[in-house]
């Protein structure tokens, strides 16, 4: 009788002793699969994270760009299916630069050069030179030419190339431009309408005349 009881009352120690590691075991068990199952959900998310998208120079740029017509051939999709002088002309901003060729007899040579930039002075930009001096240089083919040349390069320029470039101009003068991002100059001229594309040509808009040196 007395032998049972011990047995008993050891057999209730050695269960007594033996809980805490079992609870123990059974609650890491437990951390283990949380862990586990947060580590997973982690590397889902991260696998699924959508990657960012770079930024591109092939869309045009600037204020000025909003007043250009949104559809019809003087739109941007509408200018890139012309040649450079004609795609102009569907341009209501840019009709005394579309004059101006016309008159230096330029509409075909422009129309017909491949690969060339072209820095679009705008109505505004003709509108800063006394009138009287514009009717004069407007009269004056041989000067008109050389200023109209003086505003095409025969490359198309991307908006990383202006950031600190010098380039030969058809009038085979030097021009130089300068910027970063959406804001570049030429010489001393405003790019307000960058990265323009035309059959033949990439056009920048700009907000003054530029003048042989």
């Amino acid at each position: 009788m007395n032998s049972l009881k011990i047995r008993r009352t050891a057999i209730a120690v050695a269960a007594a002793a033996l809980l805490p590691f079992s609870l123990a075991a059974c609650s890491d068990s437990g951390s283990d699969t949380k862990a586990a199952s947060t580590a997973a959900e982690g590397a889902g998310t991260e696998a699924t994270a959508p990657s960012e998208t770079p930024m591109t120079d092939g869309r045009p740029f600037g204020p000025a760009c909003a007043g250009v017509p949104k559809d019809g051939a003087g739109s941007f999709d509408g200018m890139a299916k012309d040649p450079v002088a004609t795609a102009a002309s569907n341009n209501p901003a840019l009709s005394t630069l579309v004059a101006a060729v016309k008159q230096a007899g330029l509409v075909d040579t422009l129309n017909n050069a491949e690969n060339i930039t072209v820095f679009a002075p705008t109505n505004d930009a003709f509108a800063k030179i006394p009138k009287a001096d514009l009717d004069k240089v407007l009269a004056d083919k041989a000067t008109l030419t050389k200023i109209l040349t003086y505003h095409v390069v025969g490359q198309k320029l991307t908006p990383a190339q202006l950031e600190n470039g010098s380039f030969e101009t058809l009038q085979k003068g030097m021009i130089t431009t300068k910027g970063s991002g959406e804001a570049y100059t030429v010489n001393e001229s405003k790019v307000v309408c960058g990265n323009v594309k035309t059959a033949n040509a990439n056009v920048y808009i700009v907000d003054t005349v530029l003048m042989p040196k």
